[in-house]
């Protein structure tokens, strides 16, 4: 018996087939990380389950062919209703689109409706980053909580990577032993979001905390093996990173904006605040458009008053 809470409750098998073959499209096509696929495949099950109440039955790949500017935004208010934010709706409308772009460019569906809808305004927010003072402090093996050595080594190398090099977490624990940088000045290749590639490079004092933790680390999974592992040997998970940043935010009085996401802001922002090209920076976090690296411009307002009284004429 099928589970009421699956999405084959709510389509027929024609509508069923098309979105299986929108996954996988998005998944080897498009190459969007796993993450991704199951967020948006999530988003589009929300909107075949308000079909099937909207429509009064599992809906029809002609169903989706036939819908209204008003059925959308009918969806848009049940969402609303059942507690849903901003940002929450506007991330399911972008899946429900990918899904209709996909079936429009193969002729099953004409996407206008979706086009005509506008996701709700979210309110922009601004990355907190942390003092240089802060950050360094955090990936200094000698503010470490009391750990075995080579976990509290472990822990300096992963936020000193994240802080050094301006890594997302997940980029940092899905490195692998071998890519490991071997000397000083070396650069590593990382994988972001889509699975674009990109080439950063290693401050020595990075390779040095990594080398620290890998003459330390009692684990050899070989260079196939990933480079930060957990007590058992197997890949570090990010939120053993995210317990050890939470630790390190009493022992050091940090604001809880501290994660380790802000580390990566922290590197933006103070490679900006130093005079950092916005184009360069843009390259070394692996941001797919300029304007979401600009955000970090908005952040760093001293130093754009600083020039500003500097080189004004009526400053």
């Amino acid at each position: 018996m099928k589970d009421r809470d699956s999405p084959l409750v709510f389509a027929r098998p024609d509508l069923l087939a098309a979105t299986e073959r929108w996954r996988r499209h998005l998944a080897h096509e498009r190459r969007l990380a796993a993450r991704t696929v199951e967020a948006y495949a999530r988003d589009v099950d929300q909107f075949l389950r308000f079909l099937a109440v909207h429509l009064g039955g599992p809906a029809r790949l002609a169903d989706l062919a036939e819908l209204r500017v008003g059925d959308i935004r009918a969806f848009l208010a049940s969402r609303r209703e059942d507690g849903a934010g901003s940002r929450t709706i506007a991330r399911g409308i972008a899946g429900v689109r990918s899904l209709v772009r996909f079936l429009e460019r193969d002729g099953d569906v004409n996407g206008a409706a979706f086009r005509a809808i506008r996701p709700p305004r979210q309110k922009r927010t601004l990355p907190r980053p942390l003092t240089p003072e802060a950050a360094s402090r955090v990936a200094d093996r000698g503010e470490s909580l009391d750990e075995e050595p080579w976990v509290a080594a472990r822990n300096a190398a992963v936020f000193a990577l994240l802080y050094g090099s301006g890594l997302r977490i997940s980029e940092a624990l899905g490195l692998d032993r071998g890519e490991a940088p071997q000397r000083s000045g070396d650069a590593i290749r990382v994988t972001g979001k889509g699975g674009k590639q990109r080439v950063v490079p290693v401050l020595p004092v990075v390779a040095a905390s990594i080398a620290d933790y890998l003459r330390l680390c009692p684990w050899q999974p070989g260079p196939e093996g990933p480079l930060f592992v957990g007590v058992e040997g197997g890949r570090l998970n990010p939120r053993i990173v995210q317990r050890a940043m939470e630790g390190l935010r009493a022992a050091l009085g940090l604001p809880p904006t501290a994660t380790p996401h802000a580390l990566r802001h922290s590197f933006a922002t103070h490679l900006l605040a130093n005079g950092g090209d916005l184009r360069a920076i843009q390259e070394l976090l692996g941001h797919a458009s300029l304007s979401t690296t600009q955000v970090y411009t908005e952040v760093d307002t001293d130093r754009l008053m600083a020039a500003y009284e500097a080189a004004h004429p009526r400053a």
